[in-house]
């Protein structure tokens, strides 16, 4: 009886090791720019941040294997200073399902040109959260959080706010750092003011957002597209608020970069009055896509 509940408790263990973790994470590195350099580090570079990303608990919920967030790190390194100090852009992406349907939402697509990191070849990454001694561990440490809270506030209302904190943890940690991208003076967008602007009280009508467009609009598609339509134009009506208090704010333009194609496709098949309420509150939130908006007035 003893073995057995030893047994019991192995793979208990093992079954919540195996399924703990968040992230399905694609990485890819690229250096085409970079010349008469031992190739084989950036293969050695790839696999470190695969391992990072896949194998890294996030959080104390658990994730069967097909719940697995989808997302990609895509870095395109474009200068090496000596053999181990990388420097270049890296875009981030990642995905959300929608239910009742094999079609996947994107909710980031953001570049970040702010990358500069150092890395020795089979070096591997360690995370502590209370210790950033390697500016790559902390980039892959906040975009991994920011996207759990973006996935997070898509299912529930503002169900990302751990996640927001522990990015601005992240933030607060980097101060200090060298590197560029986390300090509010260096820019006006960049990884401060993303996760300053999520946790921001006059953000939350973006954070209600991304919960009413997902859960209440594109979940809901597949069976009763009409209604899903008309509560994500609803969800867009928030966004206004946003705009007319932060025209210029970074978490908004992070939303667009991900949705507007989205948007487009989708409000295609509306009747004109919609598409016309559509157009108006779009082409104000988002005017440097209103072009792009203003096509869905010539669509039948």
């Amino acid at each position: 009886m003893k073995r057995l509940i030893i047994c019991l408790f192995v793979l208990l263990f093992s079954t919540h090791t195996f399924y703990g973790q968040e992230l399905r994470c694609a990485v890819q590195v690229v250096a085409p720019s970079i010349q008469g350099t031992n190739r084989n580090v950036f293969e050695s570079l790839r696999n470190a941040i695969y391992e990072f990303m896949n194998a890294q608990q996030w959080s104390n919920n658990v994730f069967a294997t097909g719940e697995r967030i989808e997302c990609t790190f895509h870095f395109n390194i474009t200068e090496m200073v000596g053999m181990d100090q990388f420097i270049g852009s890296l875009q981030v992406q990642a995905r959300r399902p929608v239910y009742n349907s094999a079609y996947v939402s994107p909710i980031l697509n953001y570049k970040d040109v702010n990358i500069d990191f150092k890395y020795v070849e089979f070096e591997p990454l360690i995370y502590d959260p209370n210790n950033f001694d390697s500016n790559l561990v902390a980039l892959l440490a906040y975009y991994a959080n920011v996207i759990l809270g973006l996935d997070y506030d898509t299912f529930s209302s503002e169900g990302g706010d751990a996640f927001y904190e522990n990015a601005e943890q992240i933030v607060g940690r980097m101060q200090n750092a060298q590197e560029s991208g986390w300090r509010s003076f260096e820019s006006r967008r960049n990884r401060y003011w993303l996760v300053e602007n999520m946790l921001n009280e006059y953000h939350r009508p973006l954070r209600e957002c991304y919960y009413e467009y997902h859960r209440k609009g594109l979940d809901v598609m597949a069976d009763k597209p009409e209604e899903g339509r008309s509560n994500m134009l609803a969800a867009l009506e928030l966004l206004q608020k946003v705009y007319r208090q932060s025209p210029n704010s970074f978490a908004l333009r992070i939303f667009f970069d991900a949705k507007q194609q989205e948007l487009v496709n989708v409000f295609s098949g509306s009747f004109s009055m919609e598409k016309g309420r559509v157009v108006t509150i779009l082409s104000e939130v988002d005017p440097s896509n209103s072009d792009k908006y203003q096509e869905l007035l010539k669509t039948q």
